[in-house]
């Protein structure tokens, strides 16, 4: 059979629908009260079966790349366990037992809830799976901006800083980052002159509102930080004059020093 891995996550999500609409179908058969329930559910418990051989071949294929995140071997080695344990051998018996197939629904639950922690704690194939190195390029940005924005609910402002001067130096040309290196400079280091100067650099995409936008905004905190409320005021008068239904805006022209 092909390699399979690239796939795990879209077949699991198959076999958690298929499986666990065929046991709750099962179980509302045993009622007597709709008798398609039994044929839709043998059907479904059928359809889960096959497609649950197919997430075992796609998490065997898959699991190589992520066990080898370190710490995540553990996590991965339960995921498999509770995998192993929805095997088709034992899929056979929810057809004929609502009882097994309650005990089945648990371990696919756990698996479930097993490979959901590999993805979302331990970032097991997020931006790895594809083997493209933008999409690793992607989950790399992703960890130092989640790693600074902790930092700066923590209140460890220079931390926060040097991870965005260090996102601002390996994304040069993303716009998103360097507004975020500008906002750093601001918030993180309070530093209007030099977030003046970092914006004074900026290329922005042609008629992009949104930067054009934030750009300004933090033009303006930058000139109060840098002790010059009124040229932050003009900054604002001028976009409350140009859109004059934005209450950002406004808010924001409040809160300038007179």
């Amino acid at each position: 059979m092909p390699n399979l891995a690239f796939y795990h996550p879209q077949i699991v999500h198959f076999v958690l629908a298929l499986l666990g609409a065929g046991v709750l179908l099962r179980w509302m058969a045993l009622t007597g009260k709709w008798p398609w329930t039994s044929p839709a559910a043998a059907a479904l418990l059928l359809a889960g079966t096959l497609a649950a051989v197919a997430a075992v071949k796609s998490g065997t294929d898959a699991h190589g790349p992520v066990e080898r995140i370190p710490g995540a071997r553990t996590a991965v080695m339960e995921h498999e366990e509770w995998g192993e344990r929805t095997r088709p051998w034992r899929r056979w018996l929810y057809v004929g037992s609502a009882l097994v197939g309650l005990g089945g629904a648990f371990a696919l639950y756990e698996a479930g809830e097993h490979g959901g922690e590999l993805v979302y704690t331990y970032a097991g194939g997020v931006g790895t799976r594809s083997g493209d190195s933008t999409d690793v390029a992607r989950l790399y940005l992703a960890g130092l901006y989640q790693q600074a924005q902790l930092d700066r609910r923590q209140g460890k402002s220079v931390e926060a800083g040097e991870l965005f001067a260090q996102l601002a130096r390996q994304y040069p040309d993303n716009i998103d980052v360097q507004l975020l290196a500008v906002e750093s400079t601001i918030t993180d280091k309070k530093d209007g002159k030099a977030a003046l100067a970092a914006i004074g650099k900026l290329s922005l995409p042609p008629n992009d509102t949104r930067v054009a936008l934030r750009r300004d905004f933090l033009t303006a905190d930058a000139w109060v930080l840098a002790s010059k409320p009124d040229s932050a005021r003009a900054i604002l008068e001028r976009l409350a004059a140009q859109f004059p239904d934005n209450p950002r805006i406004r808010d924001r022209l409040s809160k300038v020093p007179r």
